[in-house]
Formats: structure tokens, sequence, C-alpha cells
């Protein structure tokens, strides 16, 4: 798909109009106008809902708006006389004119203040039958998460600041569609594949940031996981393997694609949401992979697969750290019981073996292996072979990109995790060609010799704020003459 979407897809350039052009104003205004115009309909439509709600439902409600207009008929046509029933027949074609049309602003209220379908294949109700003791204890795990208030669609959508329609809008699901909620391109990979970047555009980037902070950060997380989470990172993830003597590193293969719409609707349903938000916000929290193409001069996007987590998306990683909970469980148990000590990144699992006091046996990496390729398919995961490697002291130990070796002869202030030494001395002399008006080696600017500088102060603060603070005279110091 990558190499498809590749071919198919070319970016955009952004156009910036200026002020004086009067037909682009002229346009604007009328946006403007008409957004105005369909939010006061809907308002409209939201207090029709209500006084129908007031007046005990749609049919009671069209019953007194045919009386106050003189409109319903209720007499018997077998007591009529012959000469008053062409009057009758009259009066009852006016009363199913307005009765149709009453019918019609019903149905726009009740489309404005319910969800009612999300496209094709997704089963969806906005009102869910269950018994008592279904409803107690799904109420009582969404106390537990701190998740009481999203017990509707409604509640959803006002959380998001959208309209019924407008969530409706953001969460459908077409297996065809003219227009997408995401951009989509590619970025390379280490080893030179291309990877397939799925980013939300604005309107629904809004909403998955909102349900990142209200709902996926609120559910529970294995004290195992470094990413993607506040206080923790690469760093964290690997200073729990320094100084080890075998370090075994298993990927997982298709991470993101593999958390499928049904498991993550899965996950907030155990979270204790009710089942129409439980389908709103993982409809809104994943995408399937999908083909551009271009057909008949329009483009469309065709879907490949099932709906997943997009890579791309901010509530992504949140849902798969949650997702994977009893896999760390799994995987800490399995670990704890061979001697090895396990952290999960993302998609990348560490296991690490010391040997230490009475542990003098080599490591049962073999063993490990076939352990956390069981779990990981019972868990619905699967190992990727060509990435699972094993690496011992005598050789580079690199977690999450930095080394984690014991530090040789004395160790000095060598942190346990830090940046690998080619890469400072790369840094280092690159800042110091800057300083002394060398021109450098690669094409690296100022600011990605900052970004290298901040990576290496993550792991060692001291060296790393050096460097920072020569860039920054570097910043500050006058360009010279052209």
């Amino acid at each position: 798909m990558s190499a498809n979407t590749e071919r198919t897809v070319t970016a955009t350039p952004i156009v910036v109009q200026s002020a004086d052009e009067p037909r682009d104003a002229e346009a604007a205004a009328k946006a403007k106008d008409a957004r105005r115009a369909r939010a006061a309909e809907r308002e409209a439509h939201v207090a029709l809902s209500r006084a129908i709600a007031e007046a005990g439902g749609e049919e009671a409600w069209v019953t007194a708006e045919l009386r106050a207009k003189g409109l319903y008929v209720d007499a018997d046509p077998a007591t009529l006389r012959e000469a008053e029933k062409t009057s009758f027949k009259e009066k009852k074609r006016a009363e199913a004119v307005e009765r149709k049309r009453l019918g019609h602003l019903a149905l726009a209220a009740h489309r404005a203040t319910h969800v009612l379908h999300v496209g094709a294949g997704v089963f969806y109700s906005d009102d869910l039958d269950e018994t008592t003791s279904e409803k107690d204890a799904r109420s009582a795990r969404a106390r537990q998460n701190d998740l009481s208030g999203l017990d509707s669609p409604a509640a959803l959508a006002k959380g998001l600041g959208v309209s019924i329609p407008e969530l409706r809008w953001l969460a459908f699901h077409r297996d065809v569609e003219s227009r997408s909620h995401y951009n989509f391109f590619t970025i390379a990979k280490r080893d030179g594949s291309r990877r397939t970047i799925t980013a939300p555009k604005p309107e629904l980037k809004a909403a998955q940031r909102w349900l990142l902070r209200n709902l996926v950060d609120k559910l529970p997380v294995h004290g195992a996981a470094h990413g993607f989470l506040a206080g923790r990172s690469i760093v964290t993830n690997a200073r729990v393997h320094a100084g080890a003597d075998v370090i075994v590193k298993v990927d997982v293969k298709d991470f993101f694609p593999t958390v499928t719409f049904r498991r993550v609707k899965g996950l907030f349903r155990k979270a204790g949401l009710p089942e129409s938000v439980a389908t709103l916000a993982a409809l809104l929290s994943t995408e399937p992979p999908r083909q551009v193409v271009e057909f008949r001069g329009k483009t469309l996007y065709v879907a490949e697969g099932p709906r997943a987590c997009p890579q791309g998306a901010p509530t992504s990683p949140a849902i798969l750290n949650a997702m994977c909970l009893r896999l760390d469980l799994r995987m800490s148990g399995l670990a704890r019981v061979m001697g090895f000590a396990y952290t999960r990144y993302a998609d990348d699992l560490a296991f690490s073996f010391r040997l230490s006091g009475q542990r003098r046996s080599a490591a049962p990496v073999g063993a490990l292996l076939r352990g956390v390729s069981s779990i990981l398919k019972s868990e619905g995961f699967r190992v990727n072979p060509k990435k699972t490697t094993v690496l011992r002291a005598g050789n580079a130990q690199r977690v999450t990109g930095l080394v984690v070796n014991a530090p040789g002869g004395s160790a000095g202030d060598v942190p346990p995790a830090r940046v690998a030494r080619d890469v400072v001395r790369r840094l280092k002399a690159a800042i110091w060609n800057r300083e002394h008006g060398r021109p450098p080696k690669g094409e690296e600017s100022l600011a990605e010799l900052k970004g290298l500088a901040a990576f290496v102060h993550m792991a060692d603060a001291k060296r790393g704020r050096a460097f920072l603070d020569r860039i920054a005279a570097l910043e500050a110091a006058p360009s010279p003459p052209a």
C-alpha cells in the first residue's frame, strides 16, 4: 500500500491569498453566512426536539400542531351525510399534507439530536437496552476510570464542542470516500522502506486530542510501558537494562494495524462506556488503510482493510498502551519467572538478564523467545522475526537507540543509558567547525544540531547543556557579510 500511496498522492502547495481579492472575500463571506445559517437551523431543530419530548412524543406533538392550526379532523365518515363528505375529504387531504410536513420536521429534529447511523457494516444504536445489573456493572467501571460523564452521545458531542450532526460526520465510516478526514504521506524507515503516516485534519485532530485527555489517558497502563507517557521516555526505558549481561529485543509486527476498531471499541466498553459512546469514540480513533485513486476526474479514498489505529493520530499510542495492559502483565510475569527484567516502548519489547548472586547459569533465551511468541499470539499480535536480536555484554548493546553497556574502566559520571560515542563526536565536530568558521561536512542546519544536542541532553544533562549553550552562542552571533 505504501508504494501505491506514494505514487498517487502528491503534496498540495499552500496558496497565500491576498486580502484584496474580492472574489475570495465574497466567497469567504458567503461561506460564513452559510455556517451561521446551518448553526441557526441546528439550534431550531434542537429546540423542536425538546418541544416534541415535552409534548409526549412525535404523534402527540403532531396532533397538537394540527389542532392548533385547525387542521385536525376527528369526525367519523360513517356518520356524515353525503353532502358533508366532499368537505371532509378536502380537510383530510389538507391534514395529510400538513402531517407529512410536520413528520419531516420531526425527523430533522430527531437527526439533530440522535446519531442514528454511522455507516455500512458498523452496528450502532443510540439507546441499547441494558439490564439493571449490566448497567450497574458498567457504571461502576466508568466511575473507577473517571468516565461517568461520558454516558451518552450528547455528552460526548458536548465535550468535543460539536453538534450531533458534526459528530456523526466525523465518525461516519465509508468504504469509499470522496473527502477524507486524514492526510496521507510516507516517511523513510531505517531499513530504507517507506512508512505510511495517516495524519488527521484539524477538525478530527481536535476531537482526538480531547479524547486523549478525557478518555484514553485515564485508562490503566502497566508500569513496564515507557512510550508516550508523562515522566517516561526512551531514557527511562533503556536504564532498566543498563549493565546487563544479555539483552533480548523483540519487535511486534504491524503493531498499529493490529489494533482494530473492534478491539478499540472493546477496550472502551471494558472501561465503562455505553455501547453508543464506545462505538463513536472507537470510530473517531480508527481509520482503515486507504488506496488513493483517481476515477473519472475525482480523487477517491478506497478502504483496503479494517479500521485500525492510524500511525499519525494523537490517540493511537495511548490506546496501544492501554490495550497492552494484559500483554505487559503476562510478559512481566514470564520475565520474572525466567530471571529477566522487562520493558516495552511502543512495539519494542526488551528483556535483560544479569549473572549476579547465585544465578550463574546461562540466560534461557530460547525458552524466553518461545514464551514471548506464544503470549503475543494469544494477545492478537505477532513477532517480527527479522527484528529479534540478542545482545551480549561483549558487544554493543542498544535499547531504544541508547547505549546501555556497562562503562569500561573508570565509569566516572558516565550515565547508564547514553547516546552512542560516534554521534556525540559528530555533533562536537560539527559545532567546532561552525565556531571556527569552517564549512560543515554535512548539510545539517543549526536547528538540526540543536535537536541532536537536545537528544544528548535527555540522556546526559551536563554534556547536552554544554552543547546547547554553544549552539545558542552560534545563533546569537552576527551573520558574516555576504
